[in-house]
């Protein structure tokens, strides 16, 4: 039986890393290189302060590199060297030519496979770890077929991740399940029953589930479009109760103890975020409009049309709420990343939220705990963001260190991000909502509109309440 003693994996980001991280400090005996190209990145991981913010990540990598882990930049030999290699790069959504805007990019994936045939001899094992199209995996294979060598024998697996940024070092230690998939061929299932030994130094056997390459592949898209349905959902359903005076939580609960809902998901937002919910469901979209099932293509559609509606809404509500009009006012931002403990910004809807109020000339004051200044300004400064026009980012948009700061003599505090501080701490500090019912009264503000209490303590409970619908979603 053939065992895997070393593993490779391309791709420093936030599925490699940590992913890579807790198997080998769940697997001491074998030895694992993560690998970028990225210079700036691998050094991060080498040092105090690692490249990405996750609950009890840092501990885990500790306790294990520079004995069993390793990062580097030198891709060739630690390929060369590995009986596994996890292709963990990124597949974001085509920005250009056929499948624009729902088709995934496969360039980067393309990449390794053609630099892992060119430095490999003997057996290896190739495995699918990025969110890929079903079928991804033929085209790797067809790759490797097309560039064969008599010494070389490459088996190609997929094995998708299933990680909620802020909780992925639990997840990964903890999984519901593991998905491996692979050829039904007798090479092939070889290949599997080695990487579910890996596994199954901490995983039990029954939380490991065995397919053909393509069911993996589609199990993943599912998951995630299926859990973006249920966000997409309940957010349709805050909207019916704001204008039928229903509480969604109330609706939400009732919902959830019914056995074959469950509660799990049901949390009113402001919408979807991260890098997986967005780009997997317009890549299943495309998936099926290339199926010719436009039906089904349509249907799934919604849940990002309602995602975006849902994002609008909200800015447009701060809006009617300051007089319909937020030009040249302080509207203090709370949080930025798309969900608590972590620090990634992808498709994250206070992103959106600072476009709207940026288009009617608000003067956005943005804190968060761990998101940098630079990424803040980068991710509003892109083109489908800011236009033509960057400058103005830089004209509109404050960036404190300090919640207290941020709020200070503004109009308004919107809370886009679930961070616990903003619940046991900022919420706890009168001062803060007495300088915004001050504005209120000054501005004469209606307050009918959010329902808002009268008392500042009142508008503590409310806002903690409020805050405490917003749903920890899943990348």
């Amino acid at each position: 039986m053939f065992q895997i003693r070393k593993i490779c994996c391309i791709g420093a980001g936030y599925v490699g890393g940590p992913t890579c991280s807790v198997i080998a400090s769940m697997c001491p005996e074998i030895k694992v290189t993560v690998v970028d190209v990225n210079e700036a990145r691998i050094k991060a991981w080498n040092s105090d302060t690692l490249p990405i913010y996750e609950p009890g990540l840092d501990e885990v990598v500790l306790s294990c590199r520079g004995k069993n882990l390793f990062f580097s930049t030198d891709i060739d030999s630690a390929i060369k060297e590995a009986d596994l290699v996890f292709i963990s790069v990124n597949t974001p959504t085509k920005t250009y030519g056929m499948g624009k805007g729902r088709a995934a990019d496969l360039k980067f994936i393309e990449a390794c496979a053609r630099r892992i045939v060119e430095v490999s001899d003997g057996y290896k094992i190739v495995t699918e770890k990025s969110t890929v199209p079903v079928r991804a995996a033929e085209s790797i294979r067809r790759i490797f077929d097309a560039n064969t060598k008599p010494s070389l024998n490459l088996q190609v697996l997929s094995n998708p991740e299933f990680l909620a940024e802020g909780t992925a070092v639990k997840d990964l230690k903890e999984p519901d399940r593991v998905l491996i998939g692979g050829d039904e061929t007798t090479e092939g299932q070889k290949a599997i029953q080695a990487l579910c030994e890996v596994y199954e130094h901490w995983v039990p056997k029954s939380r490991i589930i065995t397919t053909n390459t393509w069911s993996s592949e589609l199990s993943k898209l599912a998951a995630n479009a299926f859990l973006a349905q249920r966000i997409s959902s309940i957010n349709s359903i805050s909207a019916l109760c704001e204008s039928t005076g229903a509480d969604v939580e109330e609706v939400a609960r009732a919902i959830g103890m019914d056995q074959r809902i469950g509660s799990k998901f049901l949390k009113a937002s402001v919408g979807f975020g991260g890098s997986c919910f967005q780009k997997d469901v317009l890549n299943l979209v495309y998936l099926c409009e290339a199926l010719n099932l436009p039906e089904v293509a349509s249907y799934w559609q919604q849940v990002i049309d309602m995602n975006e509606y849902q994002r609008k809404r909200f800015a447009c509500r701060i809006i009617d709420c300051l007089f319909n009009t937020v030009t040249g006012k302080k509207i203090a931002l709370l949080g930025f990343s798309f969900k608590k403990d972590t620090g990634d910004t992808r498709e994250s809807s206070s992103i959106y939220i600072s476009k709207y109020l940026m288009d009617e000339g608000a003067n956005l004051h943005i804190y968060d705990p761990k998101v940098l200044k630079e990424q803040i300004i980068q991710d509003l400064s892109q083109p489908s963001i800011s236009g033509d026009n960057p400058q103005r980012v830089l004209e509109l948009v404050t960036v404190t260190s300090d919640p207290y700061e941020a709020c200070k003599s503004a109009h308004a505090l919107v809370i886009c991000t679930e961070w616990d501080m903003f619940k046991n701490g900022l919420i706890q500090n009168t001062s803060v909502f007495d300088e915004i019912l001050k504005e209120v009264a000054e501005h004469g503000h209606r307050r009918n509109k959010l329902q808002r209490p009268r008392t500042v303590k009142s508008l503590k409970a409310k806002l903690k309440e409020s805050e405490d619908t917003k749903s920890e979603h899943s990348g």
